[in-house]
């Protein structure tokens, strides 16, 4: 990208933001006094712009600074399928395992309260984000599909989790959610809100400048060491110095095997009739997918398109990111006819925007927060694909831990977590492909025999999911 790019262009809700998205100045504009700051924060997405603004908030006194190589919302938080979630790609079991039943829950009932936190501050401070929380159905639409609906409702009732949580759905009350084909049944929970992610990251970046807050877009990070970021216009000194690249990660030194670059794609459609819409249902703009292995996900957008996405894209050799990924016409084209099985209604809509852009997923799925005091570095990130409302909760976390203040938030399970790197190439191309593929493959027989797929299951372990 250079700065004659049209940003705009880069997907359905940049173009729709309401704003020209022109770069902010970058580093090379500041003085020499602004050169040297509290805390620096490298990537102006939801992680950074959250952690700047909860700083702020905190101690209006200290000098912050955000860095970004593009321009704000650029990458993911401005890509996203639009969904709040209280989703966290860690099992209540499996965290319960690792850390005790008592943290897992509170892992996960902090999740919830970052969606309502989220909707709060936006009402709060009149940001800008199409903002409708209906909640999320997940459609069954096969009988392994309703088996792993029942399961997951049986696992949140086993920890402590009741009806006003998640909830199972029979195939009436699904389908008067959502009148796909082939419902059995599905799962509800109100945890969940449809967003613009563009207009949200936008518009939090102008809050946090309002509060104070310098942000120097155009500025790659060379390089994140204790005390100082360095760039291509010049260092940028710091007592505390906070890594919020998530996808991009891999571009720094230090960090190519430590985040995996996934690539997640979508489609737009046309606004839909509102005939059409009595039809589909999604009446409170409920967000949507279902059960099958290889994820799927889609809203009912402010202006009543049809959005719709999928992780079917490849993963590319050396964690490669590159603008030419972000747009692959067989992957849109498989995305088109999903959608149309799934609501014929929508098969001859005329799809207005296609896009993409890679998230980040570590090798144990586990997304992590913290700070090392010993040598003033902080990070978040690895939410694989369910960061909105992850990426405040690690704004609230990590500006605890910059202010030295113990809390609820700073003693959850993924503070501090560190996950292994990721196997050398080719190993990481050859298994993150087989498994994409193998999820493919999964699909497919449990819809041609109706048992649920062994080979998801071992999948899954190798993945470490």
């Amino acid at each position: 990208m250079t700065p004659a790019t049209d940003y705009r262009s880069l997907s359905f809700w940049h173009a729709t933001a309401g704003d020209d998205l022109t770069p902010r100045p970058s580093l090379a504009t500041a003085g020499p006094g602004e050169r040297a700051v509290d805390v620096a924060i490298v990537g102006a997405g939801y992680t950074g712009l959250w952690t700047a603004y909860y700083l702020a908030r905190a101690d209006p006194a200290l000098r912050i600074a955000v860095i970004e190589a593009e321009v704000a919302g650029f990458g993911a938080s401005g890509r996203n399928g639009g969904w709040c979630s209280a989703l966290y790609p860690v099992s209540l079991p499996r965290l319960a395992r690792e850390h005790g039943r008592d943290a897992a829950v509170r892992q996960y009932r902090a999740m919830q309260a970052a969606v309502t936190e989220v909707g709060r501050v936006i009402q709060d401070d009149g940001l800008d984000a199409d903002w409708a929380a209906g909640g999320a159905v997940s459609l069954a639409r096969s009988r392994p599909q309703l088996r792993r609906a029942a399961e997951e409702v049986e696992q949140a009732r086993a920890f402590g989790f009741g009806v006003e949580d998640v909830e199972l759905l029979d195939a009436a009350a699904a389908s008067q959610q959502l009148a796909a084909t082939s419902v059995l049944g599905g799962v509800y929970t109100r945890h969940c809100a449809a967003i613009h992610p563009a207009k949200l990251a936008r518009s939090l970046a102008r809050r946090v400048v309002e509060l104070g807050v310098s942000l120097y877009e155009q500025t790659p990070a060379l390089s994140i060491e204790p005390g100082r970021v360095r760039t291509r216009h010049g260092d940028l000194r710091a007592e505390l110095v906070i890594r919020a690249t998530e996808g991009f990660s891999a571009r720094l030194p230090g960090q190519r095997r430590s985040v995996a670059p996934v690539y997640s794609l979508m489609i737009a459609t046309e606004p839909l009739p509102q005939r059409s819409w009595q039809q589909i249902g999604l009446a409170s703009r409920q967000t949507f997918t279902d059960f099958r292995h290889l994820i799927i996900y889609g809203q009912r957008s402010a202006d009543d398109r049809l959005l719709f996405g999928g992780r079917g894209a490849p993963y590319h050799f050396g964690s490669r990111i590159s603008p030419e990924y972000d747009r692959a016409p067989a992957v849109f084209a498989a995305l088109r006819t999903a959608l149309a099985q799934l609501l014929p209604v929508a098969a001859d809509v005329p799809i207005s925007h296609s896009w993409g852009g890679p998230l980040g997923i570590t090798r144990d799925w586990h997304p992590s927060v913290g700070l090392d005091r010993s040598t003033g570095l902080g990070w978040a990130g690895g939410y694989a694909g369910d960061g909105v409302a992850a990426t405040n909760l690690a704004g609230r976390t990590l500006t605890d831990l910059a202010l030295g203040r113990g809390s609820e938030l700073t003693s959850l399970p993924w503070v501090g977590h560190r996950s292994p790197d990721w196997e050398f190439e080719p190993l990481r191309w050859l298994g993150a492909n087989a498994g994409l593929r193998a999820m493919s493959w999964a699909d497919r027989a449990e819809d041609r025999h109706g048992r649920p797929s062994r080979l998801a299951t071992t999948v899954n372990r190798v993945l470490g999911r």
